[in-house]
């Protein structure tokens, strides 16, 4: 009788993003892993770098998968810290600095980090937290130090290049990143190492990054859309560009000067560079992909992009949970046909090894044609929410991430966004897709952007509002704007009153702040039809 003999137990086979760290160090050594315009740090010295801190940490009493914090603007040592915490082991938890404080702190006590990175500029608040921080071990600072912090060159420079003892494994958790909070309250995503270099792989292969590329990264380094385009450039041994915060003409500086290949822009973005006064006199010919993420694209500016640039555009639709769609720039084709251009307002077909349902409010699968919200499932999806096992439930049910937007699919198997399932208005019985009315609008020739919101009304339940900016010397008034939606959507589903603004509050990602929207002008409809805030 044969005995039956058990496999040993698995530890961890897999890829970390560590290990790309350690991969690029060993064979793009002297090529150039990041430039901020003021310093260039090869493969080999990032890793050097990436390995002192990680032993700092781990010196100062950081053990497996404590959180170390991170409070900065875009920065070299923001990727510094990710790589440390990558390679040993621990989680990184970025902080929003752009959130207001009673709002950070909310975060930080839920993440209890280990240790507290932060840039100078930010210490004078740090440094009134920390009583209420007491699992901090260590607190350093990126730049001149406060006399309770350590100075952050000095903890790498006093640290050994030996790297740490412990090493992370491929179902640690990465990321701590914190949702944009469009459904209110931000919830921290646990985001794993086989996951991450999952989505690695995809970025690399969708775009077909090499190691020649220079990718510009402006997005705050925070935010799930600039790590995972980095993670990609690091699965090739790119180079990425740093710049401190979004300036459109620096972008185009950076696309002449710096030629910069790859771009990562949020459609608002994108249309900031668009406008810039010396657009059509600028080298845009190093860029061979503008990857927009965060939003849908209004028609008008994705033609004019074309038009500009050429066929580069390149569109990820996904979330802090996970990665859904792309709409690969062989699919931008404004010249083709109907179908074709139909594509254009699509955010795409599934990413490689994702599987994507419409499902109804009943949970079955929406039929051919119908609108069902977007659940999905694959090979990037995050493990859950930190510390909020109901909603965690509520996110995965059935092993699905719900995304909590509503889509349709159309013959070709093309993924259409048509609202968030919180932002459909019900006026009169008919749901009204907020998506559908802002693509009317962002069709008149007048219209900068637009944001469409329900408001309170009696007759109706709810009444569509439009809150509106235009152009710079553009002229439309509130009529002419109903009127012109009007012969493109149903009459039912046209605004009642439009608001004309002078922008549109966005949210950290560059998405529209649909929550400030409805704070600053969610009052009862009115019966001027047109307003300005």
């Amino acid at each position: 009788m044969s005995q039956r003999i058990a496999p040993p137990r698995r530890i961890s086979t897999g890829l970390t993003l560590g290990d790309l760290i350690e991969r690029n160090a060993r064979f793009l050594r002297d090529g150039v892993a990041f430039e901020d315009g003021a310093r260039s740090l090869t493969h080999g010295r990032y890793h050097e770098r990436v390995c002192r801190l990680a032993a700092a940490l781990e010196a100062r009493g950081c053990v497996h998968q404590d959180r170390i914090a991170m409070l900065a603007m875009n920065c070299i040592e923001y990727f510094e810290l990710y790589g440390a915490c990558e390679y040993a082991g621990f989680m990184a938890a970025t902080v929003n600095y752009r959130l207001a404080q009673a709002e950070m702190l909310a975060i930080l006590q839920s993440a209890a980090p280990a240790a507290f990175v932060f840039e100078s500029e930010y210490a004078e608040w740090v440094g009134r937290l920390r009583e209420q921080l007491p699992q901090v071990r260590a607190w350093v600072c990126i730049g001149p130090a406060p006399d309770w912090a350590e100075a952050y060159e000095t903890v790498l420079e006093t640290a050994t290049a030996q790297g740490p003892a412990g090493r992370a494994e491929e179902d640690d958790i990465a990321h701590l990143i914190f949702t944009s909070g469009t459904t209110g309250k931000p919830k921290g995503c646990l985001l794993a190492h086989r996951d991450s270099v999952n989505k690695a792989q995809m970025h690399a292969a969708e775009m077909g990054i090499s190691p020649a590329d220079r990718m510009l990264l402006v997005m705050p380094y925070f935010h799930v859309g600039a790590k995972g385009l980095q993670i990609g450039a690091l699965w090739r041994g790119a180079t990425v560009l740093v710049q401190r915060q979004f300036e459109p003409a620096r972008v185009l500086d950076a696309i002449e000067r710096e030629k910069a290949s790859i771009l990562h822009l949020a459609p608002t973005m994108v249309q900031s560079v668009l406008d810039e006064p010396d657009i059509a006199r600028r080298d845009l010919s190093s860029v061979r992909v503008l990857c927009y993420s965060a939003a849908p694209m209004p028609i008008p500016v994705l033609r004019k992009g074309l038009a500009l640039m050429g066929n580069v555009f390149h569109q990820v639709y996904g979330q802090t949970e996970g990665a859904v769609s792309v709409l690969l720039r062989s699919q931008h084709r404004p010249d083709g046909s109907a179908r074709e251009r139909a594509r254009l307002e699509s955010v795409g077909q599934p990413l490689i090894g994702t599987d994507v349902r419409l499902v109804g409010e009943d949970g079955r699968d929406a039929a051919p044609g119908e609108a069902g919200e977007i659940v999905y499932r694959g090979g990037v999806m995050f493990r859950g929410y930190w510390n909020d096992m109901p909603a965690t439930l509520q996110a995965l049910r059935g092993g699905w991430i719900h995304s909590g937007d509503v889509g349709r699919f159309d013959e070709d198997g093309f993924l259409y966004i048509v609202d968030r399932k919180k932002d459909m208005v019900i006026s009169g019985g008919e749901n009204i897709y907020s998506r559908e009315v802002e693509q009317a609008l962002a069709q008149h020739p007048a219209v900068r952007e637009a944001a469409v919101i329900g408001v309170p009304d009696t007759r109706w339940g709810e009444a569509v509002r439009a809150v509106v900016v235009l152009h710079a010397g553009a002229e439309a008034s509130a009529q002419v704007l109903i009127d012109h939606c009007r012969t493109l959507i149903a009459s039912y589903k046209k605004p009642r009153s439009v608001v004309f603004a002078t922008e549109l509050p966005k949210l950290n990602n560059g998405k529209i702040d649909k929550n400030r929207i409805r704070a600053l002008h969610g009052a009862a409809a009115q019966d001027p039809v047109e307003s300005t805030a």
